[in-house]
């Protein structure tokens, strides 16, 4: 997949457009799963988006240190397994405790995520796929 995804990746994005926006994105602690979240990068990168991909088994901490540095407008996380969910509630707990929480919109996705989960911690969608997701990050910075 990521053999083939670095094939595909330069020649998705043509010429000098301007960014629709900053997203950090990441697997959370304890999951090592990635294929999902490569896919909802390249994708977010073909639709202009600047992506800073923390990669997979990433603590709220790196998280929180990275929003804080990177002042992106969206956060996405991604979970594969149901015991690794809550890293998520986590991370949404430390964006408050940071103050950081009313600055970046939160999206997560994986297998087991649901939009009742996504409200239940705090999140502002989930998405039950790529396309979703990408779609409702566009969204979010369409005004940008």
């Amino acid at each position: 997949m990521k053999e083939g995804m670095a094939v595909l990746e330069p020649h998705l994005k043509v010429g000098d457009i301007k960014t629709a926006g900053k997203v950090v994105m990441g697997t959370v602690r304890g999951d090592l799963h990635d294929i999902g979240k490569n896919v909802v990068a390249t994708l977010l990168k073909a639709a202009n988006f600047e992506v800073i991909d923390l990669g997979v088994d990433i603590s709220a901490e790196q998280f929180i240190e990275t929003v804080k540095k990177e002042n992106p407008d969206i956060l996405a996380m991604s979970a594969l397994l149901t015991t690794t969910m809550i890293e998520m509630e986590n991370v949404m707990k430390a964006l408050e405790k940071e103050g950081l929480r009313d600055k970046v919109k939160v999206i997560i996705g994986g297998a087991p995520i649901t939009p009742e989960y996504a409200k239940k911690i705090g999140a502002d969608a989930a998405a039950n796929d790529a396309v979703e997701g990408v779609r409702i990050c566009t969204e979010w910075t369409k005004d940008k």
